[in-house]
């Protein structure tokens, strides 16, 4: 009879026989919601603690989230419906809502790193994440508009850009748009990117739903084994720098075997809003405690494979010395 329980009897026995590493602020990425205005924090309903911020505002939570040590930040734009058309051009002005975010963002804390969502769903009046033929998503003609909002939010002096359309080649047609103009910008592809019901509560903080349909025809279906992975494998060869898995929970078993495959590219793990307003609306009904469920959920995704996450929970994990 092998005796494990030998292994579990005291707490410093239990943290001598951890396989994972506790999570530091440097592994987390502070995702924001950033709105025209100034003076602006509003609340979303379907995320508890969760905020809009005008810039202004933006800038005095970063200094908080800096002086925890969390120091890179993921930027959604949420603009008024009656900035949105049919092509999405407000993503990819040079004074976009973003572009105004990153240069203000850069200008007070350098060190900080900056991420930025590139995709068309934000800023078109349909709410899909490519142009539209009728009410077929166009993917080929979509690519031009992504490249050229990456190259925008580059220019603006974003480390990062992260496109999360799952349009076809986005990698390639973004990565070729950088490199024509020698900008330094790297690439975190939204690779791994599932059609899923976690995302409610994001898209009524970004103001994202599609007016029509949905949005299987580009994002993953969950019922695929292999296609995450050869999902990743095409963002690599087409010359993305950082890898996904989003959501991350449901994926575990994805975020395993692409971390361990592609070993030389980071891979990043989003906990969706779902996840995030699932675990928090748990723990306000008495279902279980908020600190143990956020804690062991962020250990599975590391355990899983996952190098850093971007997490709404980042700020109170850190502040509550998880």
């Amino acid at each position: 009879m092998k005796r494990f329980r030998e292994l579990r009897k005291t707490q410093e026995i239990r943290d001598n026989y951890a396989d994972v590493a506790p999570i530091l602020p440097s592994d987390f990425i502070y995702p924001y919601f950033v709105i025209e205005g100034e003076g602006v924090k509003e609340e979303i309903g379907t995320m508890k603690d969760v905020y809009r911020f005008s810039i202004d505002l933006l800038l005095k939570d970063i200094d908080e989230v800096s002086l925890l040590g969390i120091d890179k930040v993921l930027l959604f734009g949420v603009i008024p419906e009656a900035d949105k058309d049919e092509q999405g051009t407000a993503a990819y002005q040079p004074d976009s809502l973003i572009c105004r975010a990153i240069r203000a963002i850069k200008a007070r804390f350098p060190q900080i790193v900056v991420f930025t969502d590139v995709c068309l769903c934000g800023y078109t009046s349909h709410g899909h994440c490519g142009l539209l033929d009728c009410h077929n998503i166009e993917n080929d003609i979509t690519l031009p508009l992504l490249a050229e909002m990456a190259f925008q939010h580059a220019l603006a002096g974003a480390d990062f850009v992260a496109p999360s359309a799952m349009m076809d080649g986005q990698i390639e047609a973004i990565r070729r748009r950088l490199n024509t103009a020698n900008l330094s910008t790297r690439i975190l592809a939204y690779s791994a990117k599932y059609a899923s019901a976690y995302y409610g509560p994001f898209r009524d903080a970004a103001g994202s739903a599609p007016s029509f349909g949905d949005r299987k025809t580009y994002q993953m279906d969950y019922r695929t084994m292999n296609q995450g992975v050869e999902e990743i494998e095409a963002d690599i060869e087409e010359g993305t720098d950082w890898i996904m898995v989003k959501p991350a929970l449901p994926y575990l078993d994805i975020i395993y075997r692409a971390s361990r495959k592609f070993p030389a590219y980071p891979m990043v793990a989003y906990q969706v809003s779902g996840e995030y307003s699932m675990l928090i609306n748990g723990a306000q009904q008495g279902l279980f405690d908020e600190k143990r469920v956020f804690v062991e959920s962020l250990t599975a995704i590391r355990r899983a494979g996952a190098a850093l996450i971007i997490s709404y929970y980042a700020k109170r994990y850190v502040q509550y010395g998880l």
